[in-house]
C-alpha cells in the first residue's frame, strides 16, 4: 500500500512539474519542428531522432535507424575531442534550446521553425572548458544518390524520391565542414561513391566512402582528374560526406580565431610534391564562434533551389548577385562568355551581342596583377595606356569597356587572385609589413648588408620549403625589416644558421640588421608565373577593394580569378575566402556598379555564394563535343560536372568550342542542347581571324542566340532538360517568336516534332 502512494504522490509532482515547465514555456520533454516541406524530431539529449518529407503520404523518414543525429557537438582541437550533447531543455517561449554536454559546458541556442527552414544560432557558451570549435551536426541522413559536399546537401534526385536535405551557414565564421579539418578548407581528393548502386556497381575491390589521393604529378592541374568511372567522386569539400553504406552526412562548424595557433596543412595532402608545411595563423580578435548560424532545411529536390535556398538568402540577407535581375544560381541566368584570342578586337563585341552573351573574358591580355601602386588606373591615370588592338586603333579598357557597355556587355580580365608579383607595391622593391608569414623567428646576431652569414633563434620548421603547392624553391623567402633574403635549408646544430644564402632578393635593397630583429618566413605561391607573395588577412582586404576600384576605374565587371586556392594559404581557409568576396562586392556596390561576375581556379564553401561560374580549363578535358564525352583526355569533366551539379552550381565546360573554318552548325545544336540540358555555361573561344574564315558562321551565331533566348526565357521544362542532357541525342531548335520556340529531336536524318516551349511568363522571365 506504501508503494503505491509513493508512486501516485511520484505521478502528481511530475504533472505539476509538466504544468510548470508549461506555463514557463519550458519543455523538458521530446520536440517536434516543421516547415511547409520537413519535419524533425529532436530527442531529450539533444538529437535530431526523426527527418520526414511531409510532402507525401505516408511521410518519409530520412533520419537512419540507429544513427541519430546531434544538434550541435563542440570540439576541443588541442585534445582532439568532441563532445556531443547529453541533455536537451526546450524554451517555447523564447525559442531556444539548452544543451548540457559531458565537459560542463552549455550552450544555448535560437532555434526557430521559419515557414521553408529551420534557423539556428549558437547565443552563448558558458564554461568553454577548452572549446574552441563547434559543430552543427553531424545531421546524418539516408539519401545514398547525390551528396553537395561544398554548400552541405544530400539530394535524392529520382523522380520516386524527389527530397533533399540540406544546411547553409548564415555568417562568415559558419563554414562548411568538420571541426576537426585542417586549416578549414578540405583536401582535394577521391571518395568512392555509387549515385546509382543497381547502374552503377561498385567492384568488389571498392567499398563506399574509401579515399584516394588526385592523380598526375601533384603539378598539373590537367592530370589530378585521373578516374572516368562514375564511382570516382571528387571531393571539393566536407560539408557533405558519405559513409560506408554510401549514406550522405552534412556538417558545418565555426572556429574562435581570436588566438594564435599553427596548422600543419596542404589541400592536396597526400602527394609529395604537395606536403604539408607548418603555418602559425594569425589571431583575428572579435571573430568567434559565438553567433554562429545555419539553416537546416528539406524539400522536394526538383523545386529546392529556387524556392528554399533562394529564401534562405534572400531572407537571411546573405549574397545574392544577379545578371540581368537574375540570380546567377537560377538555372535561367545561366550564360556562356566569349573569350578572346588572336588579339584582335574589331568585331568581339559584335560577335558577343548577336551570340546573346553578356561578358567578354579578355584572355588573350595574360594575367592581371593586383598592384595597389596604380591605385585600381591598369592603364595609367590618365588611361595612356591602348593595349586592345582594334584595326581602326588601339583601345584602353575602360574605353573597350565603354564601347561595349552600349551593347549591355561587361569586359573582364584573368588575375592571380591575391597573389603578389615581384615588382608590384606590396612585394618589391618596398614589401610590405603585412605579408603572411608561416613562422616567425629573431634574429640571433646583427648583421650588415654584405652578410650571408645569417643565424636564428630557433630552426624549427625553417627547412621546409616555402607555400604547400609545388613548393617551389625559387619562393624561399624570409623578410627583415624591408629586405626580402632568399635561402633553403638550415643548419641542425648551434648556432642556427640559414643556408644559401641571397641577399637583397627580388631587387629589395640589402640593410643592416640587429639582433632580435624579427624574420618572417614568407607565405608564398607557386611558380610557373605565379610567382607572389600571399598578404596577411588585413592586406587581403585591400587587395579584395582593389579589384572593385579597378572594376569601378576601368569598366571591368567580370574576373577569372585563377590561383582561387592561394585565399586558403593563409591557413583561414573559406573563412579567408567568404571575407575576400565580401570586402570586394562591398566596395563595388559603393561605387554603385553592377555585381561583379566572375570564375575561379576552384569552387569552395566560401566563395559559392559570390561566385557566378567556374570555366576552369577547356577543350577535351572538360567537354569534348566530337566523341560527345566529359571529358576525353581525362576525367575533369566528368569530376567538376560532377561537383557543379551536385551543389546546385552552373557546370563549367570551361575555354571551349572555338568557331574555325571547319565549325558546323550540327556541333553548335549539340553543345546548347547540352548546355540547357545539363545547366552549363562554358567560355566559347572567338578569335577574330578563325570565326571569319568560317563560312556558316552567321548561322551559328543564329542556333546559339535562340537557344540562348529560350533558356533566358525560362522556356525549357525539367522533363525536357533530362532529355536534352543525353549527349547521344540530336536537336534541332526553331524560334517562331520571341516568347515561343518548336523543339525537333532529330532522328534518322529527320525532324520529329516533339514540344513547343513557351516563356514562362507566370514567373517573370
Amino acid at each position: 500500500m506504501q508503494n503505491k502512494i509513493i508512486t501516485q504522490l511520484r505521478k502528481v509532482v511530475i504533472l505539476l512539474f509538466c504544468i510548470i515547465n508549461l506555463a514557463t514555456g519550458t519543455c523538458y520533454a521530446q520536440l517536434e519542428l516543421s516547415t511547409i516541406y520537413f519535419k524533425i524530431h529532436i530527442d531529450k539529449r539533444g538529437f535530431i531522432t526523426s527527418m520526414k518529407n511531409i510532402t507525401v503520404t505516408p511521410n518519409r523518414e530520412f533520419s537512419p535507424a540507429g544513427k541519430p543525429s546531434p544538434l550541435m557537438c563542440l570540439y576541443d582541437s588541442h585534445k582532439k575531442i568532441y563532445y556531443e550533447p547529453n541533455g536537451a531543455r526546450y524554451n517555447k517561449a523564447t525559442q531556444s534550446i539548452a544543451l548540457n554536454y559531458p565537459n560542463g559546458s552549455l550552450a544555448k541556442i535560437l532555434l526557430v521553425a521559419k515557414k521553408k527552414y529551420f534557423k539556428l544560432t549558437l547565443q552563448s557558451l558558458s564554461r568553454r572548458n577548452g572549446v574552441d570549435d563547434v559543430q552543427w551536426g553531424t545531421i546524418h541522413t539516408n539519401i545514398t544518390n547525390l551528396f553537395g559536399e561544398i554548400i552541405g546537401v544530400a539530394r535524392d534526385t529520382s523522380e520516386i524520391g524527389n527530397y533533399a536535405i540540406g544546411m547553409l551557414a548564415l555568417n562568415d565564421n559558419t563554414l562548411g565542414g568538420t571541426s576537426e579539418t585542417i586549416a578549414d578548407a578540405a583536401p582535394f581528393q577521391y571518395v568512392i561513391h555509387s549515385p546509382d548502386a543497381r547502374r552503377f556497381p561498385l567492384p568488389a575491390n571498392l567499398h563506399e566512402g574509401e579515399i584516394f589521393s588526385l592523380g598526375g604529378n601533384g603539378i598539373s592541374d590537367v592530370a589530378f582528374y585521373a578516374h572516368k568511372e562514375p564511382y570516382y567522386r571528387i571531393l571539393y569539400g566536407n560539408t557533405a560526406t558519405v559513409d560506408d553504406q554510401g549514406r550522405i552526412s552534412i556538417n558545418y562548424h565555426s572556429r574562435d580565431r581570436s588566438f594564435k595557433r599553427e596548422v600543419y596543412y596542404s589541400l592536396i595532402p597526400n602527394m609529395s610534391v604537395n606536403t604539408p608545411n607548418h603555418i602559425e595563423v594569425q589571431p583575428l580578435p572579435g571573430v568567434d564562434y559565438i553567433g554562429s548560424s545555419i539553416a537546416l532545411w528539406g524539400s522536394p529536390d526538383s523545386t529546392a533551389l529556387m524556392d528554399v535556398v533562394q529564401n534562405i538568402v534572400l531572407s537571411e540577407g546573405l549574397p545574392h548577385p544577379t545578371i540581368n535581375g537574375k540570380w546567377v544560381k537560377d538555372p535561367a541566368a545561366f550564360v556562356p562568355d566569349a573569350m578572346t584570342s588572336g588579339n584582335l578586337c574589331d568585331s568581339i563585341i559584335s560577335y558577343t551581342f548577336r551570340l546573346g552573351f553578356k561578358a567578354i573574358s579578355l584572355y588573350d591580355q595574360g594575367f592581371l596583377r593586383p598592384d595597389r601602386g596604380n591605385n585600381g588606373y591598369i592603364d595609367g591615370k590618365n588611361f595612356e595606356k591602348k593595349p586592345l588592338k582594334l584595326t581602326s586603333g588601339n583601345k584602353s579598357h575602360k574605353e573597350f569597356a565603354e564601347m561595349a557597355a552600349k551593347y549591355g556587355i561587361t569586359i573582364g580580365r584573368t588575375s592571380i587572385t591575391n597573389s603578389l608579383a615581384p615588382g608590384t607595391k606590396d612585394a618589391s622593391p618596398v614589401p610590405s609589413d603585412s605579408l603572411c608569414y608561416q613562422q616567425q623567428r629573431l634574429l640571433a646576431y646583427n648583421i650588415n648588408a654584405a652578410d650571408t652569414i645569417i643565424t636564428v633563434d630557433d630552426p624549427k620548421h625553417l627547412e621546409e620549403i616555402a607555400s604547400w603547392e609545388g613548393h617551389s624553391e625559387n619562393l624561399n623567402i624570409i623578410k627583415i625589416g624591408k629586405e626580402l633574403i632568399y635561402y633553403k635549408g638550415v643548419s641542425d646544430k648551434k648556432p642556427y644558421r640559414l643556408l644559401n644564402v641571397k641577399r637583397g632578393y627580388w631587387n629589395t635593397t640589402p640593410a643592416s640588421h640587429k639582433a632580435l630583429d624579427t624574420v618572417d618566413k614568407l607565405q608564398v605561391t607557386i611558380n610557373y608565373g605565379y610567382d607572389g607573395l600571399i598578404p596577411n588577412i588585413d592586406l587581403q582586404d585591400k587587395i579584395a577593394q582593389y579589384y572593385a576600384d579597378v572594376s569601378y576605374i576601368n569598366g571591368l565587371g567580370y574576373y577569372d580569378f585563377d590561383g582561387q586556392e592561394f585565399l586558403f594559404n593563409n591557413g583561414q581557409g573559406y573563412y579567408s575566402a567568404k571575407r575576400f568576396f565580401r570586402k570586394m562586392f562591398e566596395r563595388a556596390a559603393k561605387y554603385g556598379i553592377p555585381d561583379i561576375r566572375f570564375s575561379g581556379a576552384t569552387l569552395s564553401e566560401g566563395s559559392w555564394h559570390y561566385q557566378s561560374i567556374w570555366n576552369v580549363g577547356g577543350g577535351k578535358n572538360m567537354y569534348d563535343a566530337d566523341t560527345r564525352e566529359w571529358g576525353s583526355s581525362t576525367s575533369e569533366g566528368k569530376d567538376l560536372r560532377d561537383v557543379t551539379y551536385s551543389n546546385y552550381f552552373p557546370v563549367g565546360m570551361g575555354g571551349n568550342f572555338p568557331i574555325k573554318a571547319n565549325s558546323t552548325v550540327a556541333q553548335y545544336e549539340h553543345i546548347q542542347a547540352i548546355s540547357v540540358g545539363v545547366g552549363t555555361t562554358y567560355s566559347l573561344i572567338l578569335n577574330q581571324k578563325d570565326v571569319e574564315s568560317c563560312p556558316r558562321k552567321d548561322a551559328i551565331f543564329k542556333v546559339i542566340r535562340t537557344w540562348e533566348d529560350a533558356r533566358a526565357a525560362n522556356a525549357f521544362p525539367r522533363l525536357i532538360k533530362k532529355q536534352l542532357a543525353d549527349p547521344g541525342k540530336d536537336w534541332d531548335l526553331v524560334e517562331i517568336d520571341n516568347n515561343t520556340w518548336k523543339l525537333f529531336e532529330l532522328k534518322n536524318g529527320k525532324n520529329m516534332y516533339l514540344q513547343t516551349l513557351h516563356r514562362d511568363i507566370q514567373n517573370g522571365y
